[in-house]
């Protein structure tokens, strides 16, 4: 989640999956797939900052946003995405 807000999820998704990859080998899990979902997700959950998603871009001015905003509201709920993909990712996956 923390390079999605610095780069483009795309980017984000690209880099971090060799790495969800080889952690998946070194734990000995059977199948990678649950990490490689997690990747992908959080990848998507660009809420803290205006510049991490289009949209939030398309927003910030016209609205009346500040950066804080995005800080403020977007920082419970990325920690409440992430809390609720680390549970259900392996129960679903």
């Amino acid at each position: 989640m923390i390079f999605t807000e610095l780069i483009t999820n795309n980017a984000a998704a690209v880099l971090m999956f060799p790495i969800a990859l080889a952690s998946a080998k070194k734990l000995g899990v059977d199948d990678p797939r649950p990490l490689i979902v997690a990747v992908m997700i959080a990848a998507s959950a660009a809420f803290v900052t205006p510049f991490g998603y289009q949209t939030n871009l398309m927003v910030y001015g016209p609205g009346g946003y500040k950066y804080s905003d995005y800080v403020r509201f977007g920082l419970p709920l990325g920690l409440l995405f992430m809390a609720i993909c680390v549970i259900l990712v392996p129960l679903i996956w």
